[in-house]
This record gives structure tokens, sequence and C-alpha cells, in this order.
């Protein structure tokens, strides 16, 4: 499917958004599923990253919202593997992070998602902190959020012995230049959202 025949879109479709939000065109990958085929986690996927694509490329409104309801969009690694190999140098690595952002902002997050969600959000809630990561912060986090308590307990203390995980985060010396960005981010994303 090449630009000019791709179904008429308008600023408010998925497309529209995904190539404002990334630069990337959906329009330009003719499902050759070399994606796919690179994908170390296709096998887990409940459809595969080209067939996200082509439920972009369709302009129905309910299967562009089906691709925002899947698990795919929250397994993919961004390892770039798929970008890496496309012969049309579609980023999709950057597509599939645009339409997590706009999955939970939708509030169609595939329930399968919540740990990894619950990660994402732990993640980042770790660098708004402190300005860098802090594991012992980002495990004890996730597992407030999640309930997995005893998951993984045994390894804690091991890594702690050995001196791999501090107990109190690094101080860096840029943590207010960190938190300035997320304050923007969430500014500028609450103005899009009442736009």
């Amino acid at each position: 499917m090449t630009a000019s025949s791709h179904p008429k879109s308008t600023a408010h479709d998925l497309p529209s958004q995904v190539k404002q939000n990334t630069g990337e065109s959906v329009f330009n990958c003719y499902q050759c599923g070399k994606c796919t085929a690179g994908c170390p986690l296709a096998a887990e996927m409940d459809y595969s990253p080209n067939q996200i694509v082509r439920m972009l490329q369709l302009g129905i409104p309910e299967l562009e919202e089906e691709a925002l309801k899947t698990f795919t969009i929250w397994l993919c690694l961004t390892c770039e593997t798929c970008s890496a190999r496309c012969p049309q140098e579609v980023d999709l690595a950057a597509i599939m992070e645009y339409l997590r952002q706009e999955s939970l902002r939708r509030g169609l997050v595939h329930p399968k998602a919540k740990d990894i969600l619950a990660f994402h959000q732990a993640f980042l809630d770790s660098i708004r902190k402190n300005g860098r990561l802090h594991e012992v912060g980002l495990v004890a986090a996730y597992k407030m959020k999640t309930l997995h308590l005893l998951q993984d307990v045994l390894v804690a203390p091991k890594l702690l012995f050995r001196g791999k995980l501090k107990l109190f985060p690094h101080s860096i010396a840029g943590k207010k230049a960190v938190q300035k960005i997320f304050k923007r981010t969430i500014q500028e994303e609450e103005k899009e959202d009442h736009s």
C-alpha cells in the first residue's frame, strides 16, 4: 500500500496521530513480515507486529481501538529489531511506544498488561524522584503496586550482600532538571488532553 493509495485520513484518526507524534507513517509498511520474523516476543503476542500496523492502515475505528487493546503493544521490548530489519525503515518501536501511551490515555490497557504497566510506572516514578534509577525503590514500588510481595524474595539478600544493590538512592547533580522535564511533559500532556 503506497502513501497515495491509503484510506483518506483525518487529523483525529490513529494513523495521523501516530505520524504527528512519532514522525512515522504506518502506510510506508508493505506487510513483508520481517518485523514479526525478527521479534523475540512474537510467539507470545496476541497479534503480530505487522498485524498491528495493518489494523492501523485499514482506517477502521474499531480496528484502531482493537490495536490499542492488544497485549502486543505492552509486550514490545522496544529492542528495535523490527526497525532495523524493516526495508521501508519504519520505526515500529516508536509506533508501539506511542500506541502504549495512547492506550493508557484512553483507558484501553489490556488486563494482562497490568504488571508491565506497574513496572513502567514504578520505573518512571523512581527516575522522577531520584533523577536516576534506584533499583531497591523500583522493586519496592513494583511489589506494592502488584502485590507480588514474595516473588523473588530470596534474590534481594544475595544481591545486597554482593554489593549489587544499594539501600539508598545515589544523589545526582541534575536531579531538579530531571524533575522539571517530568513536570513539563505532564503539563504538555494535560494541555493536549484539553484541546
